[in-house]
């Protein structure tokens, strides 16, 4: 007999993966990933998945629920990528699913409404004294771009979602070298977002600033090189780049935790952190986090926590649907 399912993605910019998730386990049993510049559009990555699928015959041929979680802003009927040339029409996508009711939310608030279910074992401390119990939630990560989204806890129980484009905030150098990198990317940019810094392509455009800044030739073009470079201790240009990565990141968590009252914790997620955290603890990243002169106090007691789950975007898109279906 043919399994019932949702069908669950989480689209940025570089990847996109989409997940069978069974109606009846309520488990995510088949994810896949695509890399979005091998597919002219949306609809053919989607096709794609649809058709290894259906060659399992495990699944009916298509899903009776879809949740997209998309790297851009979901509310217009036509969605378009804000780091891919990717777009498309909701109804378009519900008739290439048979019908299928389909839900579309931003990336980072699947991320959040998968916060909840987490286990200790699923993320990496730093910091902090505990989680206070409903009180809000931020999460934020940097990836192809810079995703944030916050939790509110409800008055009975459980938290509602919100979703935003925080990563878009203008960027607030605190130091002279974060000043000095400010005005190399004016340079480029009519306009200088955290997104510029706290991205994989803000990696690279670090560590070119602090080359240009330092007179200094820039060896790495791509963010993984210099991450790499600075996690082997191998070229001081690209410790430099990531230290000051980790510092502005620790930065910008601090003020969106003072602007929401995040008691309940700040997570870390995207596709970048997890990978360096021994990078992550040696820098400024706590440090600046709590350095808010008066306010250094109502910081110091809120945890941060680095996630390493994988899939979590995914399960975050199940739980958006499991939500609609009970409400």
């Amino acid at each position: 007999m043919m399994k019932d399912w949702n069908l669950v993605a989480d689209i940025g910019g570089t990847n996109a993966r989409f997940g069978v998730f069974c109606r009846r386990t309520q488990q995510l049993e088949i994810t896949h990933s695509y890399a979005v510049a091998d597919y002219p559009k949306f609809e053919d990555a989607l096709a794609q998945f649809l058709n290894e699928i259906d060659s399992l015959k495990q699944h009916e041929k298509l899903p009776r629920f879809a949740c997209l979680a998309v790297a851009c802003v979901p509310d217009n009927e036509i969605i378009q990528f804000t780091n891919s040339s990717w777009r498309f029409q909701k109804s378009d996508i519900s008739h290439q699913l048979g019908g299928a009711a389909l839900v579309v939310i931003n990336d980072f608030a699947a991320v959040a409404y998968a916060i909840p279910s987490l286990k200790s074992s699923d993320y990496i401390e730093i910091g902090g004294h505990s989680a206070t119990v409903d009180k809000p939630i931020i999460v934020l990560g940097p990836g192809t771009g810079l995703g944030v989204a916050s939790l509110i806890p409800n008055p009975d129980s459980g938290y509602s979602v919100v979703g935003g484009e925080g990563g878009h905030a203008d960027f607030a150098p605190v130091t002279p070298l974060e000043i000095s990198i400010l005005t190399e990317l004016q340079k480029r940019y009519e306009r200088v977002s955290i997104e510029r810094l706290l991205s994989g392509a803000g990696i690279i455009n670090i560590y070119e600033a602090i080359a240009n800044i330092k007179g200094r030739e820039a060896k790495f073009d791509s963010a993984a090189a210099i991450a790499q470079a600075a996690n082997d201790g191998s070229d001081s240009l690209a410790s430099s780049a990531m230290n000051a990565f980790f510092a502005i990141l620790g930065s910008t968590a601090g003020n969106l935790a003072l602007t929401l009252g995040a008691m309940g914790g700040v997570y870390i997620a995207g596709g970048i952190t997890p990978r360096y955290p021994e990078l992550l603890r040696n820098s400024e990243f706590r440090a600046r986090f709590e350095a808010k002169g008066r306010f250094k106090s109502y910081l110091q007691p809120i945890v941060l926590r680095v996630i390493t789950k994988d899939h979590l975007g995914l399960l975050g898109a199940a739980e958006r649907l499991n939500i609609l279906e009970n409400s």
